[in-house]
C-alpha cells in the first residue's frame, strides 16, 4: 500500500530531484536553476537560437539574417575630398571602384592631362574636379559594371607649384604643398647665398585678370617679428625673387 505525501517528485526535462536526497537549501537552489533554465530556453526559442540549453539539453533554431555590407563612403554621399579643387597635370589620384579591386588603382595624371583606367580607357582628368571625374568614370564603367560606385581622391598635389629664383641655394619650381609661406619657401630652396639682398625680396603674384601684383618681403624684419603680414601664404604660380 502506497503512503501519500511520503515522497514528492519535481520533474523537468532531463532532471529528477528527490526531497529525501537533498537538503532544503540545495532544493531551493535546484529549483532556482530549473526556473532559470526554463526562462533561458524560452528566450532562446523566441530568438530562434539552436544552441543546446546547458541544463535541459533542448534545442531550438537560430535564424540570423546577414545584413548587407555597407557601401564605401562615396556611396553614402559623403565625399572625402574638396570639390572646389581642380585636378592638374602630375597630380596623383586614388581611384576606387567599390567591389572591383581589378579596376581600382592609384594613377598619376600625365603631361597631356589624361589618365588610363581598365575598362574606362583614356580619360581627361586635368581641368576637372574629383566629383566631375567620378561621374565621368561611372558613366564609362556602366557599360561593363552594374551601378559602379567610384571615388576619386587627390592623394598628391603636384600640379600646383611656386617658383623661387635668384640668390638661393636651390632655385627652381616646388610643389605647393601644405600652404608654405615665403619663409618656408626660402628654407625649401636651401636658404640664401652669400650676397643675397635679404631686405629686397618680393613675391610676384598673378591675378585672375592676368595682371601681376608685387608683394615686398623684408627677411630681416620678419625674423625679428616686425611686419609679420609680409610672410604671406603662397598661391599657385607665385614667384619669389631674391636679388
Amino acid at each position: 500500500m502506497k503512503r501519500e505525501g511520503a515522497r514528492k517528485i519535481v520533474r523537468e526535462p532531463s532532471m529528477t530531484i528527490s526531497v529525501r536526497s537533498i537538503s532544503p537549501r540545495k532544493l531551493v537552489t535546484a529549483l532556482a536553476c530549473i526556473l532559470l533554465s526554463s526562462l533561458l530556453s524560452s528566450a532562446q526559442a523566441q530568438n530562434g537560437d539552436t544552441r543546446p540549453s546547458p541544463s535541459t539539453g533542448m534545442r531550438v533554431e537560430i535564424a540570423t539574417a546577414q545584413q548587407p555590407a555597407a557601401p564605401p563612403t562615396a556611396a553614402s554621399g559623403t565625399r572625402p575630398h574638396d570639390d572646389s579643387y581642380i585636378i592638374g597635370n602630375d597630380d596623383v589620384l586614388s581611384i576606387n571602384v567599390w567591389k572591383e579591386p581589378e579596376v581600382s588603382r592609384t594613377v598619376p595624371v600625365r603631361s597631356d592631362g589624361k589618365i588610363s583606367l581598365p575598362l574606362a580607357g583614356e580619360v581627361q582628368a586635368s581641368g576637372q574636379s574629383p566629383l566631375q571625374l567620378e561621374k565621368e568614370l561611372s558613366a564609362k564603367l556602366r557599360n561593363y559594371i552594374s551601378e559602379p560606385e567610384v571615388t576619386v581622391i587627390v592623394t598628391e598635389i603636384k600640379s600646383q607649384k611656386f617658383n623661387i629664383l635668384g640668390q638661393v641655394a636651390r632655385p627652381g619650381s616646388y610643389p605647393l604643398a601644405n600652404s608654405p609661406t615665403v619663409l618656408g619657401a626660402i628654407a625649401l630652396a636651401g636658404g640664401f647665398r652669400d650676397f643675397a639682398k635679404q631686405k629686397s625680396i618680393y613675391v610676384l603674384r598673378q591675378k585672375p585678370d592676368g595682371t601681376e601684383v608685387r608683394i615686398p618681403f623684408n627677411y630681416k624684419e620678419v625674423i625679428k617679428g616686425k611686419n609679420p603680414q609680409q610672410n604671406v601664404k603662397l598661391e599657385p604660380r607665385d614667384t619669389i625673387y631674391v636679388p
